[in-house]
């Protein structure tokens, strides 16, 4: 159902440093970019992340109660992904856990204050 999720930044270079190695770690990599734009995905068929500086010329800002949560095949891949986060420079939002029956996850904000999760199901 979601083809891709846009995330705002002030600084593509910034995000580009923080995505490219954090995106890796799932198999995701560059598919299309531009000056102010870059997506990742791990296939064609596969849904996309993506950073952009905002058309309109105003700041990026980050939206309350938004957040981007990319799924994982298992515990460990959420420990990997959240720790390499945290690696690049990500702010803690709430280590790796289980959050209730079935459900484990860790959050974290990208450099730009995005949030994000890494999540496993089962």
């Amino acid at each position: 159902m979601i083809g891709y999720i846009t995330l705002g930044t002030n600084d593509i270079e910034r995000a580009a440093r923080f995505y490219d190695p954090l995106l890796a770690e799932i198999g995701a990599k560059r598919f299309m970019e531009t000056e102010t734009f870059i997506a990742w995905n791990t296939s064609p068929q596969a849904p996309a992340l993506s950073v952009i500086k905002p058309f309109d010329g105003n700041a990026a800002t980050v939206g309350n109660g938004v957040m981007v949560a990319l799924a994982m095949e298992s515990r460990d891949k959420v420990d990997a992904l959240y720790r390499k986060a945290i690696e690049l420079g990500a702010k803690d939002e709430g280590a790796p856990g289980p959050r209730g029956d079935n459900f484990y996850a860790g959050y974290f904000r990208d450099p730009d204050g995005n949030k994000l999760n890494a999540f496993f199901m089962g």
